[in-house]
């Protein structure tokens, strides 16, 4: 693992949180979608995601403690931060990269159900 990961590992959920909504509603998006998606990739629900947001909770903890990472996660392709979302061979990083995709995607107007590949 590089220490780029590191770093990025260590990091809590909280202090990335408001910069996802804030990127949604730039483009007419809403927290409530993000949050949509959140609980979508990781089984967590709304009180969960509070408690990890109170705790300051960093991403490995985020991603470890995770209810359930979604089946379909899997089918998330694509580009984020100059790497292919399925190429990444570390699964943290690639779990990290999925919610950064579908942010993107939800701030680039995708319907939520191409997002949540329904």
């Amino acid at each position: 693992m590089n220490t780029n990961n590191t770093r990025v590992y260590r990091m809590s959920f909280a202090s990335v949180y408001p910069h996802y909504i804030a990127k949604a509603e730039k483009k007419g998006r809403t927290k409530a979608e993000v949050d949509e998606i959140i609980f979508w990739l990781t089984g967590y629900r709304e009180a969960m995601l509070q408690d990890v947001l109170d705790s300051k909770t960093n991403f490995e903890d985020f991603f470890n403690k995770a209810p359930q990472l979604n089946p379909n996660a899997a089918k998330i392709t694509g580009v984020i931060c100059g790497y292919r979302v399925e190429e990444i061979e570390d699964p943290l990083m690639q779990k990290i990269r999925y919610l950064d995709k579908l942010v993107d995607e939800l701030a680039k107007g995708k319907a939520m159900e191409k997002i949540l590949r329904v």
